[in-house]
């Protein structure tokens, strides 16, 4: 018996980490791609614009082979059942974001996503959490805007101010 308690012909190669290592690998191949292409500054340094790049897809590439090995071995302990609800909640929330900020304002819209995902985490009722996401998320629209003279988008709220 190993270590996680099944025999070597019981375990089997895990599919989901072999995706995550795909994954690993093609973003580092497509960041030092990416870096090749791109023009640099010709200098006396061998060390400049495209060095950390390189370094992170060589790190992405290690970390995607290394998955990969464990994958095969099957040594990835085993997952909890996934919970889509809390992900839909924060995904949708998110999309609300994005369709009512140039309408609703900063204030309104950020306040719709942090309900929706304090509803995602299981926190609070709507009723309740809408409201205090949008008194804080005006709290930050008003530092960024008038304190740091960043434009974000204004609403009905925001213009009252």
């Amino acid at each position: 018996m190993s270590e996680t308690g099944r025999s070597p012909e019981e375990r089997r190669p895990d599919r989901a980490a072999f995706v995550i290592a795909a994954v690993l690998i093609i973003v580092a191949i497509l960041i030092a791609l990416s870096t090749s292409q791109t023009g640099g500054v010709a200098g006396y340094s061998p060390v400049g614009p495209k060095t950390f790049p390189y370094i992170i897809a060589g790190g992405l590439f290690g970390l995607g082979v290394l998955t990969a090995i464990e994958a095969w071995r099957g040594d990835f302990p085993e997952r909890e059942p996934q919970a889509f609800g809390p992900m839909f909640w924060i995904i949708g929330g998110l999309t609300i974001q994005m369709l009512t900020m140039k309408t609703v304002g900063f204030s309104i819209a950020t306040g719709l996503l942090f309900a929706a995902t304090a509803k995602g985490f299981g926190r609070g009722p709507l009723w309740q959490t809408v409201p205090i996401g949008i008194v804080f998320a005006f709290v930050v629209w008003f530092i960024f805007a008038k304190g740091l003279q960043l434009s974000l988008p204004a609403g009905p709220l925001e213009h009252l101010f």
